[in-house]
């Protein structure tokens, strides 16, 4: 579907209203009709543009999420695990697991939303993710046979949902640090032999 007229400026602005709004009221109250007046666009725009609300929503959560994961290559994969961290500021790691709870509970019920997120949003994140793996494979960190490798995108999102749920509190860089470092590496990384 082509949006090439609109300018880069005003797709952002859109988008950013979408996420507004999804935080706002979430994703069933979120309507077509809002998103037009919050935008002061037509209604008929938005649809030529986007073709439906789930892929509106999956585009402005796409286009929220500035950093290539693929592109970061600190040499280590903690360091580009720390990197990806560094890339993100602590109110937008607070936004985003707002978002992610509201739309989790979302996708059971919206199996298009849960397409479109799928394409747009989780194949591509999944995707890079999986290239910081494979290097850090090739450098001999993890050992290319490890069943925790498939897992890693589970343990990713999972603070996200849980941490709410059992500590009352959204994640935020220190824990998602110290999770990072006692979840996800000692999972992963190969360990030297112990003599």
């Amino acid at each position: 579907m082509a949006r090439g007229r609109l300018t880069p400026e005003r797709e952002a602005e859109l988008y950013e209203a979408v996420l507004d709004l999804l935080r706002e009221v979430g994703y069933d109250a979120l309507t077509m009709d809002a998103v037009a007046a919050r935008t002061r666009s037509s209604k008929a725009t938005l649809y030529r543009q986007w073709g439906s609300k789930p892929e509106l929503v999956a585009h402005a959560l796409r286009n929220d999420k500035p950093v290539d994961i693929a592109a970061i290559d600190t040499g280590s994969l903690r360091g580009d695990l720390m990197e990806l961290l560094a890339r993100t500021d602590e109110c937008q790691i607070e936004k985003d697991s707002a978002l992610m709870r509201g739309l989790v509970h979302a996708v059971h019920d919206h199996p298009d939303l849960l397409q479109a997120l799928r394409e747009l949003l989780v194949e591509p994140e999944v995707s890079g993710l999986g290239e910081v793996l494979a290097r850090a494979v090739r450098r001999g960190e993890v050992a290319a046979d490890n069943p925790a490798l498939r897992l890693v995108p589970h343990m990713v999102l999972g603070p996200f949902i849980v941490r709410p749920l059992i500590d009352a509190q959204d994640v935020d860089r220190a824990f998602l640090t110290e999770y990072v470092d006692a979840v996800v590496l000692p999972a992963l990384l190969v360990r030297p032999a112990t003599p």
